[in-house]
């Protein structure tokens, strides 16, 4: 069986977040990239100019031509920014009895906002019960809670477990956000809390990281992965990815991850596979459980 996901979220005319990352992010982990689109923005590295949302009834048209012909493996739900947008979303994913990897992307790199301030009540009421891992940042995950911005373990755990009362059946708190050494994500869920850290790299190129991620992780689960396992790969290619993304030159603004850093090779690497390029640069990593 060839490995299906499909990313429903916007479309970034830059390439470096959105759609055009979800399914960079699938082709790069060796899975089947379908999509469906939900707004088109216009975006660059410098910023968004404008934003139109696709149609409710063309969103759950592109929901039932995906699912009713493809074996999608596993679901990525990035920008979706009206209610009545992720109430066709929440109706499809039930028809076809799934559950997602959701990113609420509210808020771009750039610092503009890409969700109605309506539509977040619905996030929660809707999707959050569908969310197989819930992927929010800590400036998300208050947003979501209603509460400050966590500051501490303490209240990054609080947070999280208010989430996974909403109905998600695991979050992952990332916190690339946080100021620290070392970018830190914890994942909580039904079993151990998992945390996982890389020491963080200094880099402007970092536009579209929160959806590779997501799409790295759901391209796990695509693949058959278990939750922990998808996560701990999804993070060590992110990881990868932004410690290349230097190595491209794309727009005067916050530049994409590096999706392909394990293909984009010079000819005298080229003797070396690709796939042991992917496991030669992601490196074990450092990672602890704690109950």
């Amino acid at each position: 069986m060839t490995a299906i996901a499909v990313t429903i979220a916007g479309s970034d005319s830059g390439g470096g977040a959105g759609i055009q990352a979800d399914l960079k992010a699938f082709s790069a982990l060796g899975v089947y990239g379908a999509s469906v689109i939900t707004a088109v923005t216009a975006q660059n590295t410098r910023g968004v100019s404008a934003v139109e949302d696709i149609s409710p009834t063309v969103v759950a048209a592109q929901i039932d031509a995906v699912f009713s012909d493809l074996a999608v493996g596993a679901v990525k739900i990035g920008m979706v920014s009206r209610r009545e947008t992720i109430a066709v979303i929440a109706a499809g994913l039930k028809r076809y009895d799934r559950l997602a990897v959701i990113d609420p992307v509210m808020v771009a790199t750039s610092g503009d906002h890409l969700m109605r301030p309506d539509a977040i009540a619905m996030l929660k009421e809707e999707l959050l019960p569908l969310a197989l891992v819930l992927t929010p940042n800590l400036p998300e995950a208050a947003l979501l809670t209603g509460r400050a911005i966590a500051e501490t373990e303490t209240e990054i755990a609080r947070q999280a477990e208010m989430l996974l009362k909403l109905g998600a059946r695991s979050v992952l708190m990332k916190g690339g956000h946080a100021k620290s050494k070392d970018a830190t994500d914890v994942l909580f869920g039904e079993g151990d809390v998992l945390n996982l850290s890389r020491p963080r790299i200094e880099t402007r190129n970092d536009h579209g990281t929160g959806c590779t991620l997501s799409a790295a992780i759901a391209a796990g689960l695509a693949k058959g992965k278990p939750i922990d396992e998808a996560v701990v790969a999804a993070k060590a290619y992110l990881h990868a990815a932004l410690a290349a993304a230097d190595d491209l030159a794309v727009g005067q603004g916050h530049g994409p991850v590096h999706h392909f850093h394990h293909w984009w090779v010079s000819d005298e690497s080229r003797s070396t596979t690709p796939s042991n390029v992917v496991e030669a640069k992601q490196g074990p990593g450092k990672l602890s459980r704690s109950g």
